[in-house]
């Protein structure tokens, strides 16, 4: 198998459209027409995880956190970004890197989170904007589900949890085609009307070209009419953190005695301002920016990472700020990233790093 069958599923899943503006997602060394035959899954790539592939005989390494982060300027092995890119160079392992798009699906990290910590009716806690555009077609009436469906069948429609969704118009269309057309219906040189039908759906932006060559592959017209209309409404399905609720209310030091027994690490909270809590608003790692999106959701409590000294003062007595290790934080995000390839490649070797690239201790 090649690496660029690999990365075309994962981006089928997280587009790297999604990645915030600041990100390096993407195969970040080695070339997508190599082939690979195993592959290793880490939350980081260090010169130990490097020498793992080698010795696991993995050609290929998905990781969470880019190694590229910044530009490199030299390749002259000061500092373990350097060491690291060098080494897999002259091993000749591709290192790919699927980061912020990750984290931002629906499907992803925060997902993940939600499941391993008993949180259900999850949501994105901050929506993301200009990621939809609406398409409208003019089909003629018999024509209507199976344009329809090519549309659905290219990505088209979701709403939320709901998907296939569409709004239909009736009317009637006009059209003359010149010596050179080869009409549907009608005669060249004259106007024709037509029956037809106004088809609108939801498209994800990135899958706008997708959408519009599978719509007009399946259309019956030589010449289709439609519109792409920019939407300024939220993608619900796309954005930073999550909300839901526990299953019952559990006071506020057991449930986060609960996170560090099933995050590990330690964990970092304010006062405990709410006896019981059971709305939950978490980001996995550094999520401290999202916490007046959570205060705004109501949450009891906002878990993340990183969060600095003066940050906690802004909790300001109405949420529990519950800040746990970077590392604890996405942890399962190795076992996120394995589901999605076996799920797809059911007989391809997927391996789970090994290597502990968390790089700090806990007394």
């Amino acid at each position: 198998m090649k690496v660029s069958e690999i990365i075309r599923h994962l981006e089928s899943i997280a587009p790297p459209s999604y990645q915030e503006s600041y990100d390096n997602s993407g195969l970040l060394i080695g070339r997508a027409e190599a082939e690979v035959s195993s592959i290793l899954i880490s939350l980081d790539v260090t010169e130990e995880v490097v020498a793992e592939a080698v010795e696991r005989n993995c050609q290929l390494i998905i990781a969470h956190h880019p190694i590229i982060f910044g530009g490199l300027k030299s390749l002259t092995g000061k500092n373990y970004v350097e060491r690291t890119v060098m080494q897999a160079i002259k091993k000749d392992v591709a290192i790919y890197a699927i980061h912020t798009n990750l984290d931002n699906i629906h499907s992803g990290v925060n997902h993940r989170i939600g499941e391993v910590l008993g949180i259900g009716h999850r949501k994105i806690l901050q929506p993301k904007k200009d990621t939809l555009c609406k398409l409208a077609v003019f089909t003629p009436s018999e024509s209507v589900d199976t344009v329809m469906n090519a549309m659905f069948k290219a990505g088209a429609g979701h709403i939320g949890n709901y998907s296939e969704c569409s709004f239909l118009s009736e009317g009637r269309g006009s059209f003359k085609g010149d010596e050179s057309a080869e009409p549907y219906v009608g005669n060249k040189g004259e106007r024709h009307y037509e029956k037809e039908a106004r088809i609108e759906v939801i498209v994800p932006r990135h899958l706008e070209s997708k959408v519009i060559r599978e719509m007009i592959a399946a259309h019956p017209y030589e010449e289709v009419a439609y519109d792409i209309y920019k939407l300024e409404n939220v993608n619900t399905n796309l954005g930073a953190g999550m909300i839901g609720y526990l299953e019952e209310p559990m006071y506020a030091l057991d449930f986060l005695s609960q996170v560090k027994e099933k995050m590990g690490g330690v964990v970092r909270y304010t006062a405990l301002v709410k006896d019981e809590v059971q709305k939950i608003a978490w980001c996995g790692g550094s999520g401290s920016f999202l916490l007046g999106a959570a205060r705004k959701a109501g949450a009891d409590v906002f878990l993340t990472s990183d969060f600095k000294y003066h940050q906690f003062f802004d909790a300001e007595n109405d949420v529990i700020i519950a800040d746990i290790g970077h590392y604890e934080n996405e942890q399962f995000t190795k076992q996120l990233v394995a589901s999605i390839i076996k799920e797809k490649f059911v007989n391809f070797a997927v391996l789970l790093a090994e290597t502990n690239t968390n790089p700090i201790n806990y007394l």
